[in-house]
């Protein structure tokens, strides 16, 4: 999300309020004080920390609640668990910071969203009693009386970024949303991760963390898919499980720039660049050469590419990344073995490492003293338990060490049909100079203790986005190019009809956002006063098999329509079926809420639910529950996704007022 310069300093505020503690032989003497403290804000959500001072007796276990004044609504939340309902919130302890002694304090934090304010609560209450700010006492006849606690007042900015403390572990995946083939760097004390997105534009998203635990959305290394094919925008052709796969990303610090490589259709390599995560990438070359599966490393400023399947090699670039220099094949893979793909290159000491992967359900590294080799192999993993119920091996992504030392590995399994997510588990290295990964019980953790990193308030990556920004936030893709003459943003998201075309597949200015596992719900507030006979518009899960909730108007009228029976060939990925409504019902008055709930805990038989409503509160479910694939061959997992398409003739259009996910 984009984030103004005027909202980022933390804005705090203190309340001296009072407690009951939970009794067990006598009543303990009551009374706390709490900090909330906006620590970031952006256009439609924000991050905040909650400190809990007890004045009283020691506490064995807390509930604090209050009130949101504006509706704001708690997203992400980190050191307890939280429970929500309208503006009331309930935040109840973790196991860990459960117990506060006299004096002592108890920190969580959260992200949150908001629509057209964000005041801070006016009152807590902690254990189901208000906070009166004051500590009660028991004057000689046994009645009670105050003692007088410090007038609230507004506490100063923490220039600390460290504060609240977080967690002492973290759970797998740490990110639960489709981010594949990750390459992950460090640039100072920030680090950055990019994934693969076949044919969603803009393309090769960039996350970014401070604690290698929590994430956030920070941009795209490729603005448009410029693949010198006109497939990319959905004209002429289809380019489906194209475009952006295992692409290498890294910085040079020589002259401050980030590169990101890619070999696009196995014939091709494209180079873009740029100074900053957040903007200003552009196309720097084409090699006529595809370097598969690629991993950049920058050793004494001269970048070296290692690629291949099964067939390993190292390439040399020209200074400027635009060219070849040399290349070499560095290692062939045994039979014993089968393939190995997905390089990733780094320097230790006097090694230089290849990191590959077996797909999908082993990782391997190759050691040598010189770039190309010769090179020596070792097994790390093979058909370890994943972190995931469901899921497969952790498996491929790359290495990254701290600015403490420490090193970790941060992979992706598989859990469709949501797709691959990101998990991470520390890495040790040998006395002899190998890595060895860290298992729990014979495994990849599904926790381990958190890296020794302080924590960092970041944007949400679920939330609500009422597109009042001139431009779309790094959370969006579209499926293939956009025509971007047929969108706008700044009051609602205004699409126009970009196709005439029956088939889902083929419309252009479908907007797609990633669903958050285990299970999210995205909900869309549409005004489709604007639409023309034929046009079809609405909310979809999309994939390789699809189904939407939408509107659809014909000779002047409109219902709201579930369709379902939307497929592909995996053979060319051409469609097979265009869908068909499954349920439906006459609607009018120009603006309608639509929702989708999905299930995409990895394993067949999951499903979608679609509702409406009329009204925004009232909901009424809408067909049968999709059933959604889980085949990996798609690669994608399933997006929600936002389409007006027609199927007569162009210049309806739409408008969403608001897309939240929760």
């Amino acid at each position: 999300m984009r984030r103004h310069p005027w909202l980022t300093s933390a804005l705090t505020l203190a309340f001296a309020t009072g407690l009951t503690a939970v009794a067990t032989t006598a009543q303990a003497a009551a009374g706390c004080q709490v900090t909330y403290t906006v620590t970031n804000q952006w256009q439609g959500g924000f991050g905040a920390g909650v400190t809990i001072t007890n004045l009283g007796d020691p506490l064995t276990g807390w509930q604090l609640s209050w009130s949101f004044p504006a509706g704001q609504t708690v997203t992400q939340l980190w050191g307890g668990t939280v429970t929500q309902s309208g503006a009331q919130v309930t935040v109840a302890n973790a196991a860990y910071n459960g117990a506060i002694a006299t004096g002592g304090t108890a920190t969580f934090g959260f992200n949150g969203s908001w629509t057209s304010s964000n005041p801070a609560p006016a009152a807590f209450s902690l254990n189901g009693v208000a906070c009166t700010g004051s500590v009660p006492t028991t004057s000689p006849t046994g009645s009670p009386t105050t003692s007088p606690t410090a007038s609230p007042t507004a506490s100063p900015t923490p220039s600390d970024p460290t504060t609240p403390p977080a967690p002492t572990s973290f759970s797998n995946p740490v990110v639960w949303q489709d981010f594949a083939d990750g390459d992950i760097i460090r640039v100072g004390n920030v680090f950055y991760y990019s994934a693969s997105t076949m044919h969603y534009s803009p393309g090769a998203p960039i996350l970014r963390s401070y604690d290698l635990v929590n994430w956030e959305y920070a941009g795209h290394s490729v603005p448009r898919l410029d693949f010198d094919s006109a497939a990319y925008d959905l004209s002429g052709g289809r380019a489906y499980v194209k475009g952006i796969w295992a692409s290498a990303f890294n910085y040079r610090p020589s002259n401050s720039t980030y590169y990101w490589l890619g070999c696009t259709e196995f014939n091709r390599t494209y180079v873009y660049a740029s100074t900053s995560v957040t903007g200003g990438w552009g196309k720097k070359a084409r090699i006529n050469k595809c370097y598969y599966d690629a991993g950049l490393l920058f050793d004494n400023d001269i970048p070296y590419v290692a690629y291949g399947n099964t067939t390993i090699s190292v390439a040399q670039l020209s200074a400027d990344l635009t060219s070849e220099v040399r290349s070499q094949t560095v290692y062939t893979t045994p039979s014993s073995i089968g393939t190995l793909e997905g390089s990733r290159m780094y320097k230790r000491g006097n090694y230089y490492y290849i990191w590959l992967t077996r797909p999908a359900n082993g990782q391997y590294v190759l050691r040598s003293t010189s770039p190309w080799g010769p090179y020596e192999q070792r097994q790390v993993l093979l058909n370890l338990p994943g972190p995931i119920s469901g899921g497969g091996v952790p498996h491929q992504g790359g290495l990254v060490q701290t600015q403490n030392g420490d090193w970790w590995y941060m992979a992706f399994t598989d859990a469709y049909p949501g797709g691959r997510m990101p998990t991470l588990a520390p890495i040790t290295w040998s006395g002899d100079g190998w890595p060895v990964l860290q298992t729990v019980n014979g495994r990849w953790g599904s926790s381990y203790p958190r890296p020794n990193l302080p924590w960092h308030p970041l944007a949400s990556m679920t939330g609500t986005d009422t597109f009042t920004a001139g431009v779309l936030g790094p959370q969006w893709e579209w499926n293939h190019n956009p025509d971007t003459t047929k969108f706008s943003v700044g009051n609602g998201l205004r699409l126009s009809t970009a196709t005439v075309t029956n088939d889902l597949y083929n419309a252009r200015n479908t907007l797609t956002r990633r669903i958050q596992g285990p299970s999210s719900t995205a909900t869309v507030q549409l005004d489709y006063t604007g639409m023309a006979n034929g046009d079809r518009a609405g909310l979809a899960m999309l994939r390789d098999q699809s189904a939407w909730i939408g509107i659809r108007k014909d000779n002047g009228a409109t219902r709201v329509s579930m369709t379902g029976g939307l497929t592909m060939s995996t053979s060319g990925w051409t469609t097979t079926g265009t869908g068909a409504e499954q349920a439906g019902a006459a609607v009018s008055g120009g603006k309608i809420w639509l929702r989708v709930s999905a299930n995409i805990q990895p394993g067949s038989g999951r499903t979608a639910t679609f509702s409406y409503s009329t009204n925004g509160s009232t909901f009424s479910p809408l067909g049968p529950a999709f059933t959604l694939s889980s085949d990996w061959q798609f690669f994608m997992g399933y997006r929600f996704g936002v389409f007006n398409y027609a199927t007569s003739a162009l210049g309806g259009s739409v408008t969403v007022n608001q897309f939240a996910v929760s």
